[in-house]
């Protein structure tokens, strides 16, 4: 059930049975010579749809735009300062609220969105707090890394080993692959990929990362993979939800 294709009456209808909510995130930013700049939030947002189809769950429009300021050298690549993130969350979560959503399942593509993510948290409960909104104390808020949960970590390493990296890895390619097959693309990559570099300004991360790639092989991915990654997942995540909202 996507909210934005819901009427007003049918999510006042959801809210009788479920105050949980996915809200996808992901980011618009480099992913190397082969993969799609907008790989985070694609990944985020074909899992999400699965995990509330599988659940029965409610899921917000995308958050396409993250904290990505380090890739920022690379053209194409967009990002909002973590400030500004944590204040659009703090907006998003606001109204939602209000009508009596309590449980926020960010569902992540990004692992730039991390920090400032649990920040925006704190921000939120304390706006709630003096908001005065009623049941504003009862909200939870939780991030959920798709790229972190169990069963796509160890496939990950089965597949790729040391080379899925870190970064424009070949599990989230793969994943974006089996999402667009039409968009799948090919580039001549360097057998030699840097990695273990401490992420500074984005200048000096392209002058560590020259091809934007940490550590990974995405010439290893195919969308087969990505079929695998994709159920892996929606399985992961979909037991995650459950008790995220299922908490007291």
């Amino acid at each position: 059930m996507l909210l934005q294709l819901s009427t007003w009456p049918e999510v006042e209808q959801y809210l009788t049975t479920s105050q949980g909510i996915i809200i996808p995130i992901g980011s618009t930013e480099q992913h190397g010579p082969t993969g799609l700049i907008g790989t985070d939030a694609i990944c985020a947002e074909a899992i999400a749809k699965g995990v509330g189809e599988a659940t029965q769950s409610l899921i917000a429009p995308t958050i396409n735009v993250g904290m990505a300021l380090h890739h920022t050298a690379f053209p194409g690549s967009m990002s909002l300062r973590p400030s500004t993130l944590i204040l659009v969350i703090r907006d998003l979560i606001t109204p939602l609220a209000q009508a009596g959503f309590r449980r926020f399942f960010f569902l992540n593509g990004h692992g730039g969105n991390i920090a400032t993510l649990k920040a925006a948290f704190a921000e939120t409960y304390d706006h709630l707090s003096q908001s005065s909104i009623e049941g504003g104390e009862t909200v939870r808020c939780t991030i959920a890394n798709w790229f972190m949960s169990h069963q796509v970590y160890q496939l990950a390493r089965e597949l790729y080993g040391l080379q899925e990296g870190s970064h424009a890895t070949p599990s989230e390619v793969a994943l974006t692959q089996y999402l667009y097959p039409e968009a799948i693309k090919t580039a001549p990559l360097n057998p030699t990929v840097a990695s273990g570099h401490t992420i500074y300004s984005a200048a000096d991360f392209r002058a560590h990362y020259p091809d934007g790639r940490m550590g990974s092989n995405p010439a290893l991915a195919t969308p087969e993979h990505g079929a695998k990654f994709y159920n892996a997942a929606v399985q992961d995540l979909s037991e995650s939800y459950r008790k995220f909202i299922a908490a007291p």
